[in-house]
This record gives C-alpha cells, structure tokens and sequence, in this order.
C-alpha cells in the first residue's frame, strides 16, 4: 500500500519524537550502582614479582652495581639475609658471614647483605664505597646489594615482609645485647616489642623454598647461628 507524502512525514516525526525522547531519558538516567563489596584484583608492591606466597622469590632487588636481581634465581638455596653498615661495633661480623659463606656455599647457602644507613649514620658511603670497602677490609666475596631503608614509611618491600613473617626476639637481658638494649631505651624506645629491625647485622634465615624461618637479633654472631644454618641446608625437601 502507497502511503501519501504527508502520511509518511507524519510517521517520520512520531519516530524523531520517540529518539529525542529516549535520549534525554538515557541523559538524564542515574549512574550505575558501584559494587562496593567487590574484591579489587591484587596489585604486587613495587618491587614484586608475585611468584609465590610468602617466599622471599617473588622479589627483584637492586644490586649494589645498579643491576636489577630477581631473588627467584635463590630458589633451592639457603639464605641468610642481613643489613650490614661500614661503621658499626657489629661490623667485624663481615669475617664470620664471609666464612659461613665460603664454608657452606657448596652446600647451596648464600648471604645477601643489604647496606643500611638508618642506625646511628653507620652506612654514609656511596655503593661504590661499600663495596670498595667490603671487598678491602674484609675480602666480602658474597652479593652486596644498594642500600635500603628496613624500617618506616620507605621501608623496602622486602624487609617489611621479612619482619612480618619474623617479628624478632630482641630483648633486655640478651647476651651481648645489654648495650644496644640500654641506647635504644634511650634514643628509639618505640621500636622495642614491634617487628622493627633494632640495628645493623639483623639476619634472616629463609629456607630452599623461601620462606623465612627465623631471625637473628643483631648480637647474635654468624659463629653462633652456623648450627641452624647447616641443620636447614640437612633438611629434606
């Protein structure tokens, strides 16, 4: 059926009418309702390569040559994790980690130490005169890594989670500690009972699979912890 000129001009401006209509509808709708109870999607730290749960292997660290190291390249070994200062009543403890490694390296142990410079201005050098320092005074064979903060709001990645995983066990009363105690009563005494790290040579011990499985207070010496060093590198997988 032939529709007339002013037949279809009519149907013409009903459809327009109906468009303009859902247009202002569509302009003028709510927004859509936000699902607040939904889980955001996890997003890795800076730093991370989200690897594994609770392992030290999901990180990448910067190496004291400015190189980065994905720590995944540590799998299967033992790992004795330390912050170590050039200036320190604790820094001869670079002999006993630097035998501990050599003597046990063979086995699948590694040390990685990690300049701090946040205990009493103890580590002020560039990289460069770290390892200048280390490799001189104390012939350090074992990976140094760029300084770092270990505690506050610039903590590395790594730390905090070490500290969550061990909290420490720093206490008034522990052998050759008494000291260290007594100044940080004095000058930090917030860090007591938390998991903050109490000063230069805190060590970590983290297994084959890389999880953290104690921690060293900084008196303890390396001569002192060699037992469970050598008793994690005995156990089965």
């Amino acid at each position: 059926m032939m529709l007339s000129t002013t037949t279809r001009a009519a149907l013409a401006a009903v459809a327009l009418a109906a468009l303009t209509a859902l247009a202002s509808c569509a302009a003028h709708a709510p927004p859509a309702a936000i699902d607040t109870t939904a889980t955001p999607s996890p997003v890795a730290p800076t730093g991370v390569a989200d690897t594994g749960p609770a392992s030290v292997h999901r990180f990448t660290e910067t190496d004291i040559d400015g190189a980065n190291v994905s720590l995944a390249q540590y799998a299967g070994k033992v790992l004795l994790i330390v912050n170590v200062a050039s200036k320190c009543g604790f820094t001869p403890q670079y002999e006993g980690l630097e035998r501990l490694y050599k003597a046990h390296a063979k086995d699948g142990f590694e040390v990685l130490g990690f300049p701090c410079d946040q205990f009493g201005n103890q580590e002020p050098g560039s990289e460069k005169e770290i390892k200048t320092f280390c490799a001189t005074r104390y012939s350090v064979s074992f990976p140094l890594f760029a300084k770092v903060d270990v505690n506050g709001p610039k903590a590395n990645p790594l730390y905090v989670f070490l500290r969550g995983e061990q909290k420490g066990s720093f206490r008034k009363g522990m052998a050759g500690g008494e000291a260290l105690y007594s100044h940080l009563e004095k000058t930090q005494p917030e860090i007591l009972g938390t998991d903050a790290v109490k000063w230069n040579f805190t060590k970590f011990l983290v297994d084959r699979h890389g999880h953290v499985v104690t921690r060293f207070e900084s008196p303890e010496t390396p001569e002192a912890i060699e037992g469970a060093i050598v008793a994690q590198l005995a156990a089965k997988e």
